[in-house]
């Protein structure tokens, strides 16, 4: 079994792992109401989708 010959410092540990990060998630506006949503997913606050109305809104 193979064993490294010396030790990885902790700078170049880092340095591999700098693409190695976690994303928050796209968002885009609605069209009608102009609150965040996903794409390509019905507006949670208002119910439409691509113009029409499929939900009926969230009431808090």
């Amino acid at each position: 079994m193979a064993l490294p010959k010396r030790k990885i410092s902790k700078s170049r540990r880092d340095k591999r792992r700098t693409h190695q990060k976690i994303q928050g998630p796209n968002l885009s506006t609605c069209k009608q109401c102009g609150e965040a949503k996903l794409p390509h997913h019905a507006c949670p606050s208002c119910g439409t989708y691509k113009g029409r109305t499929v939900t009926e809104p969230e009431e808090d």
